[in-house]
């Protein structure tokens, strides 16, 4: 299917990273895994990435625009 939609012009990549990211936010790796198929440890970087903690980058850009106002 995503093949055909290509062909046309429209590009699914975006919208499938963006499904997933949602379900591995709010699923258990095992249970992404079981209802999409993939690989346990593929969907255990999907839940990781989905639930990353932000403080890290958020605290070095914070940093990077105060060195900036020096």
């Amino acid at each position: 299917m995503t093949q055909k939609l290509n062909r046309h012009g429209i590009s699914v990549r975006a919208a499938r990273n963006s499904a997933l990211a949602a379900l591995a936010a709010d699923l258990p790796s095992p249970i992404l895994a079981d209802l999409t198929g993939m690989h346990r440890h593929t969907a255990i970087r999907w839940v990781t990435y989905a639930r990353r903690d932000w403080a890290e980058y958020l605290a070095a850009r914070a940093e990077d625009q105060q060195e900036g106002k020096r």
